[in-house]
């Protein structure tokens, strides 16, 4: 026969409880973080969302555009919790305005600018290609809401070619777009992200050069917490992860810059 509860057990059930859910927190319900991000950073935020998935049980819901244009999204209303940036000025913009959690911001990533095609020869070590106009079509970001486009504008005009080569450029919305056009043949090369061409197929990595970073602003890009997720734990969880050593670890070697805090 089944012995009948005992009241007096109840209080230990309790801490029991307690105690189980304090030593194993991945029993706590999942929850989902809404991720905006900067088109060149998916890659590596799927890769950044695995690891964080496995470490607390909690899942990335990711939107990639250009900066300014997922900007606008957030002050029309747009329901994400966290904002990575391909630079500084939109997060500290959202700041200003109220629309983010002062305090929260920070650099999770320096963007590395190469030119780069497909084609195994037709990028040279010094980017002489470039130099000499040895291209029909050239792809950049739309430097007016991409931040990548924006600093292959100043390399163009460091190199006194910005004017020369307008009519044989191809602007794509943002730097996802760039690439594409290249991968796809509508475009000889492109200036793009290091980062997208790590992470592409072998067959389509060919050549490349890297930009001197003396020819553009630093690509600082910035993450912040939105206001609509102040209160939003697995939020802050990922804000946490992504200031993290391992985070860190991740984002170098997918063609990034960090810096330990």
């Amino acid at each position: 026969m089944r012995a009948p509860w005992n009241k007096s057990r109840a209080p230990w059930a309790a801490l029991w409880l307690i105690c189980v859910c304090a030593f194993f927190p991945s029993m706590a319900p999942a929850a989902e973080v809404r991720v905006a991000v900067a088109a060149n950073f998916t890659g590596t935020l799927r890769q950044l969302g695995a690891q964080f998935e496995r470490e607390t049980g909690n899942h990335l819901l990711i939107s990639a555009g250009s900066t300014g244009k997922l900007y606008v999204q957030i002050k029309n209303g747009a329901p994400f919790d966290v904002l990575l940036a391909a630079d500084v000025e939109h997060p500290q913009r959202l700041e200003q305005e109220h629309l983010a959690v002062a305090g929260t911001r920070f650099t999770y990533a320096r963007g590395v600018l190469v030119l780069w095609s497909p084609d195994p020869h037709r990028i040279d070590a010094k980017g002489e290609m470039l130099t000499h106009g040895q291209f029909t079509r050239l792809a950049i970001a739309n430097p007016a809401i991409a931040p990548y486009g924006a600093a292959a504008r100043q390399a163009l005009r460091q190199l006194g070619l910005w004017d020369r080569i307008q009519a044989r450029l191809v602007q794509g919305e943002d730097i996802g777009q760039t690439f594409q056009f290249v991968a796809t043949h509508n475009a000889d090369a492109g200036l793009v992200a290091m980062a997208q061409v790590r992470e592409a197929p072998v067959q389509l990595r060919g050549s490349l050069w890297v930009v001197p970073p003396a020819l553009y602003h630093p690509i600082e890009q910035q993450a912040v917490l939105l206001q609509s997720a102040a209160s939003n734990a697995a939020a802050r969880a990922f804000m946490r992860f992504l200031a993290g050593a391992p985070a860190r670890r991740i984002i170098d070697a997918a063609g990034y810059q960090t810096a330990a805090p």
